[in-house]
C-alpha cells in the first residue's frame, strides 16, 4: 500500500508570532499564526496522522513578544511552547539564539514545551558526559518510522558569553551525527532518518575553530541521512547531494516551510520501504492568519502591545540608521555615548545592529528599544591596546568599504548574487560588523587595502592616542566574545585570552541600561561629533551619494 507523509519545518522564526511587528509597530508578512493555518490545511488535505511538523530553533529571540516572556513575565508556561504544542509540533531543535537567552530561560521553556523534545544531539552535559537536550526522537505514523536528529552549529563559544551555556559543550557537528546516525539506525530500525540541523549549507570560512555551516558537509560524509532540514543562516535553499540527501531551508521569519514529500510502500507484514523524496519551500506570507491561533492567544497579544506602547522618553529629533554607513551618525554616537556612560570606559566599538531602522521625533515607546538595540547582549569593557584597536577598526572598514581607485567607484561593498546573510541582502558582509569608534579622532583612506587605511588623530578629548597604551574599551558581549572575529582575526588577540581581557560587564542586557538612561535623561536629542571621516573627500564625495541612493533608494 502506498502512503505519503509530508513533514513541514520552520526555522528561525525569531518571535514573528503574530502578523504583527511589536518593534515597529507596523503589520508582519510571515508568522507563526499563518504556518499554523497552513498546516491546519495540510493535514485536512492529507490526514492528520499524514503530516509531521518540525522546528528548527531561534524562536526565542527577536521580537518584544517572546522578550516578554523570556525576561519579565516569567511565572506562567512561555507561550511559544503553549503556542508549539497548540499547533502540535513533533520536535524542536534549539537554536544559538535560543541558547542567548540564558540557562534560566531555555531550560524553563524546554520543561514548558514536553512532551515535544528540545533536541540537540551534539550538546553535553559537561557534569555527566551525557546530552544536555534530548539527541533525537522517533515518530511512528501508521507503522512508518520517523527518525529526527537534531543537532547545533557548534560556534556558540564564539558569540555568547560562557555563562549563557555554562556546564555544556557543543561537538562538531559531522562526528557527532556520524556517532548518532550509527545509533539510531541501530537500535531505532527507522523508515527515514531526518536530520533537524540548526546550521546552514556551506561554511564560507571557520568561526574561530569551528564550522558554523555544516549541513552539507554533514549530507555528504555521513551515510544514513535521507532529509536534512537547515536554518541559522537565513537562506532559502533546497539542495541534493550526490549521495541522495535533500536539504531543504525556509529561511527566516515565518516567511516560508520547508517541506519533504515523502512516499513509502507498506507491505502486509508491517514492512515500510522508502520509494520517493522530494521537496521544496513554500511561501506562507499570504496565507491568512489561523484565526483560532490569533483568538487564544490575543491575551499575550494584548500583553505584549502594553508593554511595548510604554512610552519612556521623547526624541527632539530622528535618529536614522542609515546615515551610520557613511560617516558619523546621531543613531551610533547615541549608543556610543550610552556605552561609555555605562561602562566608564576610554573608547567604545560598535556596529548598526539593525540594517536599516529610524528612532523617529516624539514620544519614544519601550518598542523603540529594539529598533535601537536588536539583541540581548550585555555590555563588556575590556583592555585593548592602541594598536589592537586600529587593528579591530582596519578589519571592520574592511568588511564595510570597498578599495576606490576613481570617485566613479563604490564605496560600500555591494553583494552580488546570493549574500552571506539572508537579512543584509545588499551589502556582501552584515551592518553588525561594521564597527565604528567613539573616544578617538580617526580618518578612514578609502583608496587604501586593509591593513593601511585608519589613521588615529588623538583622543577625542584632545590627549595624544598611543598604539603602545593599554585602552578600556566598552564593547558588547557578542564582540567581546569572538563574534564577527574582528577581537581575533581582526585586533589579532587570541580567542583563549579574550576572557582575561575582560575588565568588568552589566548583569543585564545593554538594552535595559539604554532604556533607563533614556528614562533618566528624560528627552534624547540628536547630535553628531565629526570624530571620524572617510578620505580623500575628493574621490568619497560622489560614492557617499550614489551608494545612498543604491542602498535604500532616492527618498
Amino acid at each position: 500500500m502506498k502512503k505519503h507523509f509530508k513533514i513541514i519545518a520552520t526555522s528561525d522564526v525569531h518571535g514573528k508570532l503574530f502578523p504583527y511587528d511589536f518593534t515597529t509597530l507596523s503589520p508582519l508578512a510571515g508568522s507563526l499564526a499563518q504556518v499554523s493555518a497552513y498546516v491546519k490545511s495540510e493535514r485536512a488535505r492529507m490526514g492528520e496522522e499524514r503530516v509531521i511538523l518540525l522546528d528548527n530553533g531561534d524562536m526565542l529571540q527577536g521580537q518584544p513578544s517572546v522578550y516578554y516572556y523570556n525576561f519579565i513575565d516569567e511565572r506562567r508556561p512561555h507561550p511559544v511552547a503553549t503556542m508549539l504544542k497548540r499547533m502540535r509540533y513533533d520536535a524542536q531543535t534549539v537554536g544559538n539564539h535560543d541558547i542567548e537567552t540564558g540557562h534560566p530561560v531555555y531550560d524553563r521553556y524546554r520543561a514548558d514545551l514536553a512532551p515535544i523534545p528540545l533536541l540537540g544531539a551534539n550538546v553535553t552535559d559537561v557534569s555527566t558526559g551525557k546530552p544536555y537536550f534530548t539527541p533525537y526522537t522517533v515518530i511512528e505514523r501508521e507503522g512508518v518510522r520517523f527518525a529526527v536528529l537534531g543537532l547545533l552549529t557548534p560556534a556558540i563559544p564564539a558569540w555568547l558569553p560562557e555563562p549563557l551555556w555554562e556546564g555544556m559543550d557543543v561537538g562538531p557537528m559531522v562526528e557527532s551525527a556520524r556517532r548518532w546516525v550509527e545509533h539510531i539506525r541501530e537500535h531505532e530500525r527507522p523508515d527515514v532518518v531526518i536530520g533537524l540541523f540548526h546550521s546552514g549549507y556551506e561554511s564560507t570560512h571557520l568561526t574561530w575553530k569551528w564550522l558554523e555551516n555544516a549541513s552539507g558537509k554533514v549530507a555528504r560524509e555521513v551515510d544514513g541521512i535521507d532529509i536534512i532540514f537547515m536554518g541559522h543562516d537565513h537562506i532559502v535553499a533546497v539542495k541534493q547531494e550526490d549521495s541522495g540527501t535533500l536539504l531543504l531551508n525556509p529561511g527566516a521569519h515565518a516567511a516560508h516551510v520547508a517541506e519533504a514529500l515523502v512516499t513509502v510502500e507498506t507491505a502486509e507484514d508491517g514492512s515500510a520501504d522508502v520509494t520517493d523524496i522530494t521537496g521544496g519551500v513554500v511561501q506562507v506570507t499570504g496565507i491568512t492568519p489561523d484565526k483560532d491561533f490569533i483568538r487564544e492567544f490575543a491575551p499575550e497579544y494584548d500583553a505584549t502591545m502594553k508593554f511595548v506602547e510604554k512610552v519612556i522618553g521623547e526624541a527632539s529629533g530622528d535618529f536614522s540608521i542609515r546615515d551610520a554607513y557613511f560617516g558619523p551618525s546621531a543613531f551610533m554616537e547615541l549608543i556610543h555615548r550610552l556605552q561609555l556612560e555605562i561602562s566608564g570606559a576610554q573608547i567604545s566599538l560598535a556596529a548598526p545592529l539593525s540594517f536599516d531602522t529610524t528612532l523617529h521625533k516624539g514620544p519614544l515607546h519601550m518598542s523603540d528599544m529594539f529598533k535601537l538595540y536588536r539583541y540581548e547582549n550585555q555590555l563588556y569593557t575590556m583592555r585593548m591596546t592602541g594598536e589592537e584597536i586600529i587593528n579591530h577598526l582596519e578589519m571592520s572598514y574592511n568588511l564595510w568599504t570597498a578599495v576606490m581607485k576613481s570617485p566613479r567607484d563604490p564605496l560600500l561593498k555591494f553583494a552580488s548574487g546570493n549574500p552571506v546573510k539572508g537579512d543584509y541582502a545588499r551589502l556582501i558582509n552584515p551592518s553588525y560588523n561594521f564597527d565604528s569608534a567613539f573616544g578617538i579622532d580617526y580618518t578612514v583612506d578609502v583608496t587604501k587595502p586593509q591593513g593601511e587605511k585608519i589613521r588615529v588623530i588623538s583622543m577625542s578629548d584632545g590627549r595624544p592616542f598611543d598604539p603602545r597604551e593599554t585602552y578600556e574599551v566598552a564593547v558588547n558581549a557578542y564582540r567581546a566574545n569572538g563574534g564577527g572575529e574582528l577581537m581575533t582575526r581582526g585586533a589579532g588577540i587570541p580567542h583563549d585570552e579574550l576572557e582575561r581581557r575582560i575588565v568588568r560587564t552589566t548583569d543585564l542586557d545593554l538594552r535595559y541600561y539604554l532604556m533607563k538612561a533614556i528614562e533618566r535623561r528624560g528627552t534624547i536629542t540628536p547630535t553628531v561629533t565629526d570624530n571620524w571621516r572617510f578620505v580623500p573627500e575628493d574621490i568619497v564625495s560622489n560614492a557617499l551619494v550614489h551608494d545612498r541612493a543604491r542602498l535604500f533608494g532616492h527618498h
